[in-house]
């Protein structure tokens, strides 16, 4: 059932989705203050959006016991709550979908509680393998931010 659920969700979302483009997320995620924003460069948060969404603000990812939403791939386990999943810790107070709107503030205050209650950007796994210790610049490259 849960599966059915989610690819109803996937299905409904796919046709309104919003794909940034490298530079234009760029700017939106310094515009909201996220360079430095707990020690993460700018160049950090767009490696991220890159291997955890592809810049896409509609991706739902299944996992066998909850699901991951949005640019940044929060979790209903965690994060946010999709009607779905047992036991959520819903630490964002919101519900998933609003990780799934073109306008992305809602990804972004909950990543910001995400860095401020976790380990800094570690808690991405995508960061971690492509991100961390990695020379970014290639992420904002251009970009005039």
């Amino acid at each position: 059932m849960r599966a059915a659920v989610v690819l109803l969700l996937l299905v409904a979302t796919a046709a309104n989705a919003k794909i940034f483009k490298r530079c234009e997320l760029a700017k939106a995620l310094k515009a909201a203050g996220m360079d430095g924003f707990a020690g993460a460069t700018l160049a950090d948060w767009v490696c991220l959006v890159k291997w955890e969404s592809n810049y896409n603000t509609k991706l739902v990812k299944p996992l066998h016991h909850a699901s991951t939403y949005g640019l940044f791939q929060l979790s209903s386990e965690h994060w946010c709550d999709d009607g779905q999943t047992h036991e959520t810790h819903n630490v964002c107070k919101t519900k998933c979908s609003a990780f799934l709107s073109d306008n992305i503030q809602a990804s972004i205050t909950c990543a910001k509680r995400v860095v401020r209650n976790e380990h800094h950007l570690g808690n991405w796994k995508a960061w971690i393998r492509h991100c961390m210790g990695q020379d970014l610049t290639e992420y904002t490259k251009g970009c005039r931010v």
